[in-house]
């Protein structure tokens, strides 16, 4: 019996000891995040080879729309949020920890069709500009016949497929749109929620998959998505678009890239805070391969919070610059320039 006491006493002094050499186990650290659907493919296959990679740290992200994101953020509700549209002064200044906005990716929107027997389709500036507005409702409009010669364009009425939801999508395209178009930005307007037509057939539906099912299921139809969606799900009519140099130009990595080169950061810092701003647009791209619309997106980070989650959240941005880039062309979406890199590891800094 004294034996295995001292054997007991033996075993149980070994294992402090075990413990006070490795230390406290540390607890998991969990990463809440939503918004934008834009980047959501990309993003969820970050999130889940960094989760592997770094056991001690789950993130989970909802895609819900980059409005519901940016007042997720603003409301506290969650650790980080994600954008297509860079938070307003405004919406910056509702935020008492401060914010730290970093562009992660960037991708293209394109028009997806479904037109039976039209597997290319060029519009001109004038064509998807007044296809939008309104002004354009049949396929054999002059103005579409014109750039797709010989080319059996049916009688038929289009069904305009848009976002219900508040969308940075919405916010890029519809502000490309108003930029090469007077008479869209007079009546329908750059926003994340814009004021679409209410004459012709417009149908609403929820981020990237919602206008995709639509789209799908009505023949004539024609919506806005992500690039990068579009190549996932293997969408093939997709519309060549006219660029501001005059020529038709397919989405894909060499022409976003082309658009991207354009897009420059102001210099300057966020509103009321030392954190660099990192916020580019560029809603007509000049140049002669350029795609004509292209948008960086964004992570929305609390400049002040927890240590453990700042620790987390940092380590997780460098996944994305370093590792992350490596995949953004095989799914559809433009790598960050090298100096773009470097900017964002610079203000990762600031997320403490």
């Amino acid at each position: 019996m004294q034996k295995a006491s001292v054997i007991k006493a033996v075993l149980t002094a070994g294992c402090v000891a075990l413990f006070a050499l490795s230390g406290p186990v540390s607890a998991e650290v969990k990463l809440n995040g939503s918004g934008a659907s834009f980047p959501f493919p990309i993003y969820s296959k970050w999130f889940k080879d960094f989760s592997k990679e770094n056991k001690d740290i789950r993130v989970d992200y909802q895609s819900k729309g980059s409005g519901a994101g940016i007042q997720d953020l603003i409301n506290g509700t969650v650790d980080f949020a994600a954008s297509d549209a860079a938070m307003e002064d405004a919406e910056i200044a509702k935020v008492k920890q401060g914010v730290v906005l970093l562009p992660m990716t960037a991708g293209e929107i394109v028009l997806i069709y479904n037109l039976k027997g039209v597997n290319e389709l060029k519009l001109s500036r004038a064509a998807y500009a007044g296809i939008f507005s309104g002004t354009i409702t049949k396929w054999n409009d002059p103005a579409i016949a014109a750039t797709n010669p010989g080319v059996a364009l049916p009688d038929k009425a289009i069904t305009v497929v848009t976002r219900s939801d508040s969308s940075g999508t919405s916010y890029v395209f519809s502000g490309h749109l108003a930029a090469i178009s007077e008479t869209f930005d007079k009546t329908v307007g750059k926003s994340k929620q814009p004021n679409w037509p209410s004459s012709g057939k417009f149908v609403a539906a929820p981020k990237n998959d919602g206008v995709t099912a639509q789209v799908q299921q009505n023949e004539g139809a024609i919506g806005y998505v992500e690039y990068g969606y579009a190549k996932l799900t293997g969408w093939k009519q997709v519309a060549q678009l006219e660029n501001k140099s005059g020529n038709f130009v397919a989405a894909g990595p060499q022409t976003g890239a082309a658009a991207l080169a354009a897009s420059e950061f102001s210099g300057t810092t966020l509103p009321n805070s030392d954190v660099p701003n990192l916020i580019a647009w560029n809603w007509d791209p000049a140049g002669a391969d350029s795609y004509p619309i292209v948008s960086y997106t964004w992570m929305l980070f609390y400049k002040d919070q927890d240590d453990a989650k700042a620790a987390a959240l940092r380590k997780l941005v460098k996944y994305g610059v370093e590792e992350g880039q490596k995949i953004a062309d095989s799914m559809g979406y433009i790598p960050l320039p090298e100096n773009v890199q470097q900017k964002v590891m610079e203000a990762a800094e600031f997320i403490q």
